[in-house]
């Protein structure tokens, strides 16, 4: 269980889970634009996949981490800990954040050397403009709100389906195709492919990311109000393991 687990026990199913996250969103992008020449349809297909990966990996690797997998995930943990509500101490957030970023180059580098692609080649498709970033604050804010909400209506077990499934929607409304992730959208900087993003793209991404991710927490304290702490080690997005046990 998540509050048993060692912390590198946890960093590591951090790593593993983003590094397999990053596996799904690259390659199935890949194939996708193989396979299709509209770019709807693999469109389509890749947020498919990444939303039946993303949620088979929550519930994978829920019971040992929380399967964060994202550092805006993290950050607002450590900040409701601090807050008084459950969450991460500030070093087992630093390490989470740490753990999933490598994790998301590897998975990136791996998928590329999956379908015989040169691995190490940067992204060249900027994504650039006002409007893009505010589809990422859109996309990040919606996704912590599910998160806690979730956690603070007593529902965390829906939590996989639900993160699944508004994932595979923002990837659809949102300008930005929804990265909502800092350590994905470093990840994806390493594949020069339908899912890649340009180096020089990647801190504007990042800094909507982070802004709507205070965004969602904040629209969680006003509308579901604050939580009080059992357990230090404990989050929503792992509450459902631990009641469970």
């Amino acid at each position: 269980m998540p509050a048993s687990a060692s912390l590198p026990r946890r960093a590591a199913a951090e790593f593993t889970g983003t590094a397999a996250l990053l596996v799904i969103v690259v390659g199935s992008g890949i194939q996708a634009a193989a396979l299709s020449r509209d770019t709807g349809v693999a469109l389509l297909a890749n947020a498919a996949a990444s939303a039946i990966g993303l949620g088979l990996i929550i519930t994978l690797f829920g019971p040992l981490s929380g399967a964060h997998l994202n550092p805006v995930v993290t950050l607002v943990s450590w900040w409701t800990r601090r807050s008084g509500g459950e969450g991460l101490t500030g070093r087992a957030a630093a390490v989470y954040a740490a753990a999933q970023t490598v994790g998301a180059v590897a998975g990136a580098v791996l998928a590329e050397v999956m379908f015989g692609r040169a691995p190490g080649a940067f992204a060249v498709q900027a994504k650039d403009g006002a409007h893009l970033l505010v589809g990422e604050v859109v996309a990040t804010a919606g996704l912590v709100l599910v998160i806690q909400g979730l956690g603070r209506i007593g529902r965390p077990r829906l939590v996989p389906a639900a993160v699944a499934g508004y994932i595979a929607a923002a990837i659809w409304f949102t300008s930005s195709g929804s990265f909502a992730n800092p350590a994905g959208t470093v990840g994806r900087a390493f594949s020069d492919s339908f899912t890649g993003i340009a180096p020089a793209s990647v801190p504007g991404f990042v800094a909507a990311q982070l802004v709507g991710g205070g965004l969602g927490l904040a629209l969680s304290l006003v509308l579901y109000g604050r939580e009080k702490a059992r357990n230090a080690e404990v989050t929503p997005i792992n509450a459902a393991y631990r009641a469970a046990s």
